[in-house]
């Protein structure tokens, strides 16, 4: 089993707050590091809700719950009872009157506004949210390519062949498209909502364009904004701002879409295999959303993420505003041999970056001149996890 990194953020939060709602797309692992966290401590109670058997034990929820007041309770599928959560505040508010603190429940739950709201409602001021990623470059570090090209969901980056990869993420896609979208309230054609997030991957990082997605589509402006929005919620698709700043000079302020993990991209886009994605005009682009990705969830906590272009042509691809207003600037080349383009030293100019980097598929770290440095993908993620 590849070890997530995250188990030790999530032990940090559960020390610290009373409740800990872990959020991700389906198959991302969110499960499989719950049991793990679980076999650390005996005492620890994992119910799967899920499961009819476990369920069932909710039936008289509070009274289990009480029974089990001195232990970490893990309920994975939280969103199957929505109407737990007030429950919960009143557990954890029983729990704080007997002198524990923190550490009372971790909540497992795909990523919804449904299950978002609910906990943020009934839980306010006694939870923490934390994202599980797919896996990353640096929890995967030994083959880059092989996650480029099969992205970070967990049974698709080990599966035995390429093959096995492809046919596992067209099974994950069509569960999406018939079932998740549908369940998240998007009543459109699984055909249509497949088509546009095939559209999403031909134009991966590309500035959101809604007009010209509803004329290729041949429905509305609002319909394509509803199908962004709820792909943006269940985190599949990221939406990066434009950053603006007072430079006096006429700034791009439309975001940009990014389908969060390259396997998916690669898999709408029929691409197969390494070769065949080398060879595929995408190729930059996806590169590049991948190592979007992967710097994104490498930042400490409270980081902002942008881009920054001007019309002139000034431009940085991903602008990370850390805590403390510390702006470092990324652009990010698909090249052994990186060269700072011009555009790139006036936009650092522009939002004063305190460090720029260009980030390439090499092995070592060196001065490329005007304070840019040429580093690999894993030694940022490094560098941005010595912040937190």
């Amino acid at each position: 089993m590849i070890e997530r990194r995250h188990r030790k953020l999530i032990r940090r939060d559960l020390g610290e707050v009373p409740a800990v709602v872990l959020l991700g797309p389906r198959q991302v692992g969110k499960t499989t590091l719950a049991r793990a966290i679980a076999r650390e401590d005996p005492e620890t109670m994992y119910v799967d809700l899920e499961d009819p058997t476990e369920a069932s034990r909710f039936s008289e929820a509070r009274e289990y719950l009480d029974l089990h007041r001195d232990r970490l309770v893990i309920l994975d599928e939280v969103q199957l009872l929505p109407g737990l959560f007030r429950l919960l505040r009143g557990q954890i508010d029983a729990r704080r009157r007997a002198g524990r603190r923190a550490g009372h429940f971790l909540l497992l739950g795909s990523a919804s506004r449904a299950l978002l709201r609910q906990s943020a409602e009934s839980l306010a001021g006694r939870v923490a949210y934390r994202e599980l990623p797919v896996l990353d470059a640096l929890e995967t570090e030994s083959d880059l390519n092989r996650l480029w090209l099969r992205g970070g969901f967990p049974d698709s980056f080990t599966a035995g062949s390429d093959g096995a990869s492809m046919r596992w993420r067209g099974n994950f896609i069509r569960t999406y498209l018939e079932r998740d979208l549908p369940q998240s309230g998007l009543r459109a054609p699984a055909e249509t909502l497949r088509r546009f997030w095939t559209m999403l991957c031909h134009r991966q990082g590309s500035l959101f364009n809604a007009a010209e997605l509803a004329r290729s589509l041949g429905i509305s402006v609002p319909s394509v904004n509803r199908y962004a929005d709820t792909l943006v919620d269940l985190m599949l698709v990221r939406r990066v701002q434009p950053y603006f700043v007072n430079v006096g000079k006429r700034l791009i302020k439309t975001p940009k879409l990014f389908v969060r993990d390259s396997g998916i991209v690669h898999s709408l886009l029929n691409l197969g295999s390494l070769h065949d994605l080398l060879g595929h005009p995408a190729a930059g682009a996806t590169w590049e959303g991948f190592a979007v990705e992967n710097l994104i969830g490498a930042a400490p906590s409270g980081t902002d993420a942008y881009f920054y272009r001007t019309r002139s042509g000034a431009e940085i691809d991903l602008l990370l505003l850390l805590p403390g207003e510390e702006p470092w600037a990324v652009e990010i080349k698909r090249t052994r041999s990186p060269r700072v383009p011009k555009g790139f030293r006036i936009a650092t100019a522009d939002v004063m970056a305190t460090r720029s980097f260009i980030v390439y598929p090499g092995t070592e770290t060196y001065p490329l001149g005007h304070g840019v440095v040429a580093t690999p993908l894993p030694e940022l993620m490094r560098r941005l996890l010595a912040r937190n």
